[in-house]
């Protein structure tokens, strides 16, 4: 990697992280905004989700690692309310919805099933308000509730989903869900986060960020390429585990817009090449 690039890379990271801890005093802190809005395409070739749907929907580990992050998110509230208990801004957590609390891989298998692509009936699904929640993500929020942290739901649903996406959240038990605390995506936010972000520390003081993309968690991760991404993420290695709780979601994010380098005007075959010239072979380039 170019040193200059490697120089600028990680100060755009340190200088994202140093402006969350200005405005909330503790270390810097999509559906749908992890995948873009594209032209819905008929008998869409989508059957590579298949594995990572049935992952999603059949394997223990999946859940193991959903309880795991949040068995760990408690800790660290633990932590944090033994440690500071005197404190000036009352305590926030602030989680992504999608993969996150709310399971959507029933709405991915459809699309497997009727060869379809996102966003195709998307908003149809939300209106529904049959998601399942993540394992372990109501029982986290209502123990922090009950401590008086505030809980944030920071989403890139829209504000014509904001309604289902309410009914959803109460429904199964999520506490906190305000017209305040449910914060969806505007026109004026575009799909980043940050500046969401940003306003809440504002007012709270953020213990922890919980999601399923890194963009979940800061700025610097935002658009950059499949190299980017991973430097960014070493980069930012003390922060995982101390203040970013990540959750794993191999059907969809920006891990995946990031291979497309964001072209969503890419046919499904270019998708698959682009897919297939990443893989990293025996005897191949390291």
């Amino acid at each position: 990697m170019n040193p200059t690039k490697k120089k600028a890379g990680l100060k755009k990271v340190c200088l994202n992280l140093i402006l969350l801890i200005s405005v909330s005093t503790v270390a810097p802190v999509s559906r749908m905004g992890q995948q873009p809005t594209a032209q819905p395409a008929q008998g869409a070739d989508n059957e590579y989700l298949t594995g990572a749907t049935l992952w999603t929907q059949s394997s223990g580990e999946w859940r193991a690692l959903a309880y795991q992050a949040y068995n760990f998110a408690r800790i660290l509230l633990d932590q944090d309310l033994r440690i500071n208990r005197k404190r000036r801004m009352r305590r926030a957590v602030v989680v992504d919805i999608d993969e996150t609390v709310l399971d959507n891989s029933r709405y991915q298998a459809s699309l497997v099933r009727e060869h379809k692509s996102y966003p195709q009936d998307w908003t149809a699904w939300i209106n529904r308000s049959e998601a399942a929640a993540v394992p372990g993500a109501i029982e986290f929020l209502n123990y922090a509730h009950k401590r008086g942290v505030r809980v944030f739901y920071v989403t890139n649903r829209k504000t014509i989903e904001k309604e289902g996406t309410r009914v959803n959240l109460k429904k199964l038990g999520f506490p906190d869900v305000t017209d305040e605390t449910l914060i969806v995506r505007t026109d004026a936010d575009a799909s980043s986060k940050e500046p969401r972000r940003l306003r809440i520390a504002q007012r709270y003081r953020i213990v922890l960020l919980i999601g399923d993309n890194l963009n979940d968690f800061a700025e610097a991760f935002e658009k950059t390429t499949v190299p980017g991404r991973i430097s960014a993420t070493d980069q930012s290695k003390a922060l995982f585990g101390t203040r970013f709780i990540m959750l794993p979601n191999p059907m969809y994010g920006d891990w995946e817009n990031s291979v497309y380098e964001y072209n969503f005007k890419l046919t499904d075959a270019e998708k698959a090449a682009r897919r297939r010239s990443l893989l990293k072979t025996v005897g191949g380039n390291p």
